[in-house]
């Protein structure tokens, strides 16, 4: 896939991942079905909140105050270098070849240095979908024990 393709597929990928993310976010609806009073709602909404965060050990409070992956110039350094030892070690080889090793191992190094880079992106971006699915899937969990427990007691929930 040319670096066009990989682009949109990225783009695409992000716009998904935030339209999935609002409503991962969305917290269930209550609505009193049996006559219950506010203050019983609330009643109700706080044990059920309670109970379904035992049985998923999923803390909302916690999961909304997870910071994202690291990111920046730190992050991804690793693949920079390495990408630019292979690509001096390799510019190094076919300069010599071309009678220039020095010359070639530069033109190397700098190309390295650029797909390290584009590796240290994708992996940032891969790390980043990866917390936020981890982050949808627990909500979600969460979610569906709290409408459990709030339909059980006589509310519908959406």
């Amino acid at each position: 896939m040319n670096m066009l393709g990989k682009r949109r597929m990225s783009v695409i990928g992000v716009v998904a991942l935030l339209c999935c993310q609002t409503v991962a976010e969305a917290q269930p609806v209550a609505y009193p079905a049996k006559g219950q009073s506010p203050e019983k709602q609330q009643q109700d909404q706080g044990a059920c909140a309670s109970w379904a965060k035992q049985q998923t050990g999923v803390d909302p409070a916690a999961v909304a105050a997870t910071p994202p992956p690291p990111s920046g110039p730190a992050v991804g350094g690793g693949e920079r270098v390495g990408g630019a030892a292979r690509g001096a070690a390799g510019g190094a080889v076919i300069g010599a070849i071309a009678g220039d090793a020095g010359k070639g191992a530069a033109i190397g190094a700098a190309a390295g240095t650029m797909g390290g880079g584009m590796r240290a992106r994708q992996n940032q971006r891969n790390a980043q979908a990866n917390a936020q699915t981890q982050k949808q899937n627990a909500m979600g969990a969460f979610n569906q024990a709290y409408s459990a427990c709030m339909s059980g007691r006589g509310y519908t929930m959406h």
